[in-house]
């Protein structure tokens, strides 16, 4: 990550917006160490206190960082939950995300010729055993296979040549796929892909434009008689279609298209955050 990251130019979107102490003493921890802290907790999935623990017990990740435990100690949970409210307060996220993109489509990464469409739900606590002894009111449930799920959902665009994220939307569990499919294409796809919960995308407005590749029912794929010449073409159409879907599995956003994740880390203002800076996003908060 060294390496492949841009850091100088994630740094450059926060710097502008980053508190300074203007008094002489101890300074607010830097930006670099604070962004390199936040992209490991995204890409181990570790709670501010649990990053603040593998940070003490980890040279490898302290010299990642920047740290030097003989100078100054690790920054605590506190610390980088302030700096994570701070880029979703001022958007900052959604910039990121843009500048993590224009990096990739500068290296010839995102071809933009197709994008696959998917969703996967995030689950967050139902119980109502809090001070307001009430769920979050912009969570919500929904029915996937014979079970409930309680939380939100993460809509993703994935560049169907590299299998990199370039659109993330987030809503409440219970709104229907398809209706976010347009807000995940960027306009210059000649192609898009999409499981069988985007069924009549082709007819919404907001979706016009490519030529939408969209998997048929399962019960009615069932159904195929496979003895018939024109059921095992349809039938081949499908897996072509379900192989170029197959790579919204491997997106860092989803962590597999049909799986809900194992939690929602905040209130669902809908804002992107960056989940790593070579693979795409993740919706959060904070």
């Amino acid at each position: 990550m060294e390496r492949v990251v841009r850091w100088s130019r994630l740094i450059a979107v926060i710097e502008p917006l980053y508190p300074t102490s203007g008094r002489v003493g101890r300074q607010p921890i830097g930006v670099p160490r604070m962004l390199r802290m936040y992209c490991l907790q995204q890409w181990y999935g570790l709670a501010d206190e649990a990053l603040e623990d593998a940070l003490y017990d980890s040279q490898a990740l302290r010299d990642f960082v920047g740290i030097d435990l003989s100078r100054e100690a690790v920054p605590d949970a506190t610390t980088l939950l302030k700096f994570r409210r701070l880029l979703l307060d001022n958007d900052l996220t959604k910039a990121l995300f843009e500048e993590i993109n224009a990096h990739l489509a500068e290296q010839g990464l995102l071809m933009r010729a197709g994008t696959i469409v998917d969703a996967t739900i995030i689950a967050a606590p139902s119980s109502t055993k809090n001070a307001g002894n009430t769920r979050d009111p912009e969570m919500h449930q929904t029915k996937k296979g014979n079970a409930w799920h309680f939380g939100m959902k993460a809509h993703v665009g994935v560049d169907a040549e590299s299998g990199l994220v370039h659109a993330v939307v987030g809503t409440a569990a219970n709104v229907n796929d398809v209706t976010q499919a347009g807000a995940l294409l960027h306009g210059q796809e000649s192609e898009a892909f999409g499981d069988a919960g985007y069924r009549g995308v082709d007819k919404r407005a907001e979706a016009q434009g490519p030529q939408w590749h969209v998997a048929m029912q399962p019960g009615k794929r069932r159904q195929l008689d496979l003895t018939r010449k024109w059921a095992r073409l349809l039938d081949k159409a499908e897996q072509l279609k379900a192989s170029v879907r197959a790579k919204v599995e491997h997106s860092s956003t989803t962590g597999g298209s049909s799986r809900p994740t194992a939690r929602c880390w905040v209130r669902p203002t809908w804002q992107t955050s960056i989940s790593s800076p070579t693979q795409g996003a993740h919706v959060s908060d904070s």
